[in-house]
């Protein structure tokens, strides 16, 4: 039962990210997009060389044992790509005014703390112009900027819940493993509470609703891990409740292909998107040396 509660609190951890990101646009006196650059493509680098170096190879292992040599490999393939499709049919089916992952310009961040300072153009967001009386005003209402708000924050969510459940399993085969999957979408998920709080706080200018949605947002990770779980336990786990090994194997497979989909589609053009020159594989290769390293010191 403790590597249940060490594994829901690394997704917790995970998962209130989002309200950091949040925090750091409210607080930051400038955004460090670089920092974020980096960041992000460690998360990318930590992601691809965890999925393809130790979890397909985990959930090879147990399909294996399972179904042998030749089925083995094929369900192991087949989880996998049905990790792909899922999370790709998430990414889909989710309304959203705007990209959830767009990149937020210094612009559109500044007025986040300094009051003072000039409002952005929201024309395109809102579909009319920004009125501020005075220098600047977040207390006129903008229905269709809180509505983008409201469904980035939706989104992000959605996305959030697969997360959480890729974090919990990964943290309840290998604690170590889960921490460092932790890490990463913790990571990942800075930009997103930035994401939700920049629209939400334009349309009321409200911080405290901003920040709030932002952490609720980040609040589907450890309730995908946990719904996800008792799912998998009462409904695949047996009479005894323990998942199957081989059930594990091809829900490994389909982690490490979640994994794969967020760091291709969202995380490696979010770094493109916020660096300068080589930031993005500088930290998309430290975060493969880093994994690398954490994993072999592990094992020695």
């Amino acid at each position: 039962m403790q590597d249940v509660w060490v594994a829901l609190g690394l997704t917790v951890f995970a998962g209130m990210a989002t309200g950091i990101g949040s925090l750091i646009a409210f607080t930051a006196r400038r955004t460090d997009y670089r920092f974020l650059s980096v960041a992000t493509g460690f998360s990318a680098g930590v992601m691809l060389y965890v999925s393809f170096v130790e979890i397909l190879s985990k959930g090879l292992a147990a399909s294996v044992a399972r179904y042998g040599d030749h089925w083995g490999g094929w369900v192991n393939a087949a989880s996998f790509f049905g990790g792909m499709l899922l999370i790709g049919l998430i990414d889909n089916l989710i309304p959203s005014a705007e990209n959830p992952h767009e990149t937020h310009s210094e612009a559109e961040t500044l007025p986040l703390h300094d009051p003072s300072a000039p409002a952005p153009d929201f024309a395109s967001a809102a579909g009319k112009p920004f009125k501020a009386t005075g220098l600047h005003d977040h207390g006129v209402q903008h229905p269709r900027i809180l509505r983008m708000g409201m469904l980035t924050a939706f989104a992000i969510g959605i996305h959030n819940f697969p997360e959480g459940l890729t974090t919990f399993l990964a943290a309840l085969q290998d604690p170590g493993l889960g921490a460092a999957i932790a890490v990463a979408i913790a990571m990942h998920n800075i930009p997103e509470g930035i994401s939700v709080s920049v629209p939400i706080f334009y349309a009321t200018g409200d911080r405290k609703k901003a920040f709030f949605f932002s952490v609720l947002s980040g609040l589907a990770e450890p309730a995908g891990a946990v719904i996800g779980y008792l799912a998998i336990r009462f409904f695949l786990g047996g009479s005894a409740g323990v998942v199957p090994p081989e059930v594990m194997g091809i829900l490994f497979g389909g982690v490490a292909g979640i994994m794969v989909y967020i760091s291709v589609d969202e995380l490696l053009p979010t770094s493109r998107a916020y660096g300068k020159g080589h930031d993005s594989i500088l930290g998309l290769a430290g975060g493969m040396l880093v994994m690398a390293l954490s994993l072999l010191l592990l094992k020695s």
